[in-house]
């Protein structure tokens, strides 16, 4: 299932008011579930019990967390602000980066000097103040938490509208069933019947073509096999079935929670018993409700793809 949620929570630094950590999880359709991180550095030492946490609300996608620090100043005093807005330079390593870079230059003189973005943004030549792992980890789990619950929220909403979408079509399959049953015992008796008419007629032609056999013993024993017949071509219990599975759907819908492998299972079934009633059929009623409730199953089978 999709789902979308983002939240801000301030950090403080000894006392001191450091900025917000902001993080946003967002997911799309998939069987399994696949957690890939967007982070900085000094937040990784989290992955793991961000990824547990997960792991507990979410069963199936491909989610997506991306976190973030946005520092800020210390709006408590304007002293404060003007310190926390002070960048400290490693001038030991700007140091051995411009001598490195003069090496460099003289072997190759036609390559490009490092402008100033390039010396501020190589590792380690900004000094910062080294965040506090424990307050960090505690308020990204606290904004974690949040996530979830808008995350799940907005899962919810979705959910919903697939289930309104699932139920609708099953109760276009158990109308469609629910048509053709009274139907059935006539369609049978009028299959056994024109079945009867066409094999007596085929005996009358060998009669009448000079061939010896006991007419009324052919003819009983064809009454016999066009009823067997007619009961290996019975679908009452296919019809059984697929009521069963209606109801089985209902519940699961009803029930909530993780249901996409339930309802996964199934449109196996209800696919497995559309196809035994086409292959069963014996009236043009028949093979017409066999193909529209394979299509519609399929509809509903794309639909489950995106619950968990």
């Amino acid at each position: 299932m999709t789902g979308f949620g983002a939240y801000r929570h301030p950090l403080k630094v000894r006392g001191k008011n450091y900025g917000q950590v902001h993080i946003e999880l967002r997911s799309v359709n998939s069987r399994f579930l696949d957690v890939s991180f967007r982070m900085p550095d000094e937040v990784r030492f989290a992955e793991h019990a961000i990824r547990e946490a997960i792991g507990k609300k979410i069963n199936r996608g491909k989610v997506e967390i991306k976190i973030f620090i946005q520092k800020e100043p210390d709006v408590s005093s304007q002293d404060s602000a003007a310190k926390t807005n002070e960048h400290k330079l490693n001038t030991q390593l700007i140091e051995a980066l411009k001598k490195s870079e003069a090496l460099v230059l003289k072997e190759f003189p036609h390559s490009n000097p490092l402008s100033v973005k390039d010396v501020l943004h190589w590792p380690g030549v900004m000094i910062q103040e080294e965040l506090d792992q424990e307050a960090l980890f505690e308020v990204i789990m606290l904004a974690l938490d949040e996530v979830l619950k808008l995350f799940m929220q907005s899962r919810a909403v979705e959910g919903n509208s697939l289930k309104n979408v699932i139920g609708t079509k099953v109760d276009q399959m158990d109308a469609m069933i629910s048509s053709i049953e009274p139907l059935l015992p006539k369609i049978i008796q009028t299959y056994q019947q024109k079945l009867t008419e066409k094999l007596l007629a085929v005996l009358n032609g060998l009669d009448q073509q000079g061939r010896s056999f006991n007419r009324e013993d052919l003819a009983d024993r064809i009454r016999q096999e066009v009823v067997l017949y007619g009961v290996r071509i019975d679908v009452e219990e296919e019809i059984a079935r697929l009521k069963t599975h209606f109801a089985a759907v209902r519940n699961t819908l009803d029930k909530g929670g993780p249901v996409g492998k339930k309802l996964d299972f199934l449109m196996q079934e209800l696919q497995r018993e559309s196809n035994t009633l086409g292959s069963k059929s014996v009236h043009q009623e028949t093979s017409n409700a066999s193909m529209e409730l394979k299509l519609l199953v399929e509809q509903i089978r794309e639909q489950v793809q995106n619950l968990e």
